[in-house]
């Protein structure tokens, strides 16, 4: 649900035109006294239409966020311009520098630090009463493209806003899946820096059907995430005291346990498959490297009890972790460094 206050934003952009924004709001169906109610909500379907209306009738793709406006077809070339680009950091890094030569009043960037990608938004001009609006609206407009350029949904890390929480703050919860927080020093939204390295999955036919109904890519969720397999991986290996199940896994990853193996068995995996997977290779390698007792190893690789462990690995190997370790070849590590 679309908080009310991302409406009256749009009414005033009509305003500072000379325009009225009578006819748009009745063809959606939004009455004028739900914009004199803060606790009012409208629908997707309600937000993308009214949206498209205006830029329409105010040829303003901007919606007035900006000192100059953005004609019909301005965030179309944005994409069309992106869409060559060999990975996903390429053409983020692209929508950045054109953004910037279309519309000035704000910059925006792509850093990476560590494992962490950040696309920032820096304010060169002050937006006024359109600030939250514009701010909300760039940061999920690129978002929206960057799942539709790889085909897949990007979980967010955090999104964070230089502006006080408003009152519609439980709305930040839907639009921006993740930690959000307020009255920080810029506004930003971080993720994976792995996504950066996938292929575009994008030609210019998807590109014409896509703007089409482009509009929708900023108010409603992208479900397949192309990099879910790795990031279990990474959890399960990292977290194998926490995730045991598949609820405490899903919370580590901000998903459902349902959608957490729906989302698998699109990926052609199973949960039960890649937790056996990284326990063996933990296992294996804790067995050959160390002298570790058989109920360390097991608990360091993620089973809750000796005995489970055992006939796990028996299952995998055919032989018991001792009968393993016996074979090994070469003294553990932990030996070698004190002989």
């Amino acid at each position: 649900m679309t908080p009310i206050a991302f409406v009256q934003a749009i009414v005033l952009a009509y305003e500072r035109r000379g325009l009225s924004a009578a006819n748009a709001l009745a063809q959606v169906q939004i009455l004028p006294a739900m914009l004199n109610d803060p606790a009012a909500r409208i629908t997707a379907w309600q937000m993308e239409r009214i949206s498209g209306l205006a830029m329409q009738e105010l040829d303003d793709e901007a919606l007035g966020w900006f000192s100059r406006r953005l004609p019909w077809g301005s965030y179309g070339m944005l994409a069309r311009a992106s869409l060559s680009a060999p990975t996903l950091g390429v053409a983020l890094k692209r929508w950045c520098r054109h953004h910037g030569l279309i519309a000035d009043d704000i910059r925006l960037s792509l850093s990476v630090a560590g494992d962490t990608a950040m696309v920032a938004i820096a304010e060169q001009r002050g937006l006024g009463a359109l600030r939250e609006f514009c701010l909300v609206s760039v940061l999920r407009n690129i978002l929206g493209v960057a799942c539709w350029l790889i085909d897949s949904r990007i979980p967010l890390l955090g999104t964070q806003f230089p502006f006080s929480a408003p009152p519609h703050r439980k709305v930040y919860d839907v639009l921006f899946a993740g930690p959000t927080s307020f009255d920080t020093p810029l506004t930003a939204l971080r993720f994976d820096a792995r996504y950066l390295a996938l292929a575009l999955r994008r030609d210019e036919r998807a590109l014409q059907q896509m703007l089409e109904r482009a509009l929708p890519l900023t108010v409603l969720p992208y479900r397949r995430d192309r990099l879910l397999v790795q990031r279990v991986r990474q959890a399960l290996t990292a977290h194998p005291a926490k995730t045991h199940g598949a609820d405490a896994l899903a919370g580590l990853l901000n998903v459902s346990p349902r959608t957490l193996h729906r989302q698998l068995k699109e990926e052609g995996a199973s949960l039960q498959a890649l937790k056996d997977e990284v326990r063996h290779a933990r296992a294996v390698d804790l067995l050959q490297r160390t002298r570790r007792p058989v109920k360390q190893v097991a608990e360091a690789a993620g089973f809750q009890n000796e005995k489970s462990f055992m006939r796990a690995f028996k299952a995998w190997t055919g032989q018991s972790p001792a009968q393993f370790r016996q074979g090994r070849l070469g003294p553990p590590d932990d030996v070698a460094r004190s002989a």
